[in-house]
């Protein structure tokens, strides 16, 4: 493993407790790096405690899932947490760097890479060093906000500028956006993108009683995806405690029929 990332964390630290047969490096399919980082948030911080906050909750969420009828982690192959890396405060494009070299590293021994942030600047390091190994992939963002600013608070690598950034790398398909600038409205204008604005999902479930948009949103990527979720996408009713929260955003249930689709038709090379 690289020298700047730390072993593996040992239960009950770990995400869900795994014991050591499901959850060490050299044997996992699937690596949780935990990224505690708020360097550019622009309203509420605390972004940096969100990935203890998760391993910490998942100690105790149910291992056996009622859908497969089995325990997810032995299902999956094993699912390892390296230590939290150490946050750059005073770059976030060496921040991002960082994440990039972690990523990097994750992808050379062949593990699905799951994010926890943070802050949603970060995804693109995963993003660089996944497309090394993926050209042809894309990216799935469930969001409020569109992230399409060329620069904000005199950094391009801000959390309002990561999907600018990440385009200019890979397609890209944006769900439940329901807050952008002037600027930002322009270059969703100009250059087409494929963007779901929030408004228009609920007027859709409004009018059928069923997500239909889900298709339409699988449709526009490719067979390699990136799933990228900021959680102040879903609704606040549901989740409140982000650095953002907007009026509106996906339901649980919503959420939960995009992501199966998406896993049904495609391939999801890694997640934050």
């Amino acid at each position: 493993m690289a020298a700047h990332l730390k072993t593996s964390v040992t239960p009950p630290y770990n995400f869900l407790a795994l014991p050591s047969p499901l959850s060490s490096y050299r044997t996992s399919k699937t690596v949780i790096l935990p990224a505690p980082y708020d360097s550019t948030v622009s309203y509420k911080t605390g972004t940096r405690e969100g990935p203890q906050a998760i391993l910490l909750a998942s100690r105790k969420v149910e291992r056996f899932d009622e859908e497969l009828g089995l325990d997810i982690s032995a299902h999956v192959g094993g699912i390892a947490t390296l230590g939290e890396m150490m946050p750059v405060m005073s770059s976030p494009k060496k921040m991002v760097s960082e994440v990039r070299e972690a990523a990097r590293k994750l992808c050379e021994d062949d593990k699905l890479i799951v994010l926890l942030g943070g802050e949603h600047s970060l995804t693109l390091g995963v993003v660089q060093a996944l497309r090394e190994k993926h050209p042809k992939m894309g990216v799935l963002q469930i969001d409020a906000h569109a992230d399409l600013r060329d620069e904000y608070e005199g950094t391009p690598f801000s959390h309002a500028c990561v999907m600018r950034r990440v385009r200019e790398l890979c397609p890209a398909t944006q769900v439940g956006v329901r807050s952008f600038s002037e600027e930002e409205s322009a270059l969703m204008a100009k250059e087409r993108l494929r963007v779901f604005l929030d408004k228009d999902l609920a007027g859709a479930r409004a009018a059928t009683g069923k997500p239909k948009w889900v298709a339409e949103v699988v449709q526009t990527l490719p067979d390699e995806v990136y799933v990228t979720i900021d959680l102040d996408g879903l609704d606040p009713a549901i989740m409140p405690s982000v650095g953002t929260p907007e009026p509106g955003g996906l339901g649980w249930y919503d959420t939960l029929r995009l992501l199966r689709a998406v896993a049904q038709k495609k391939r999801i090379i890694g997640f934050d």
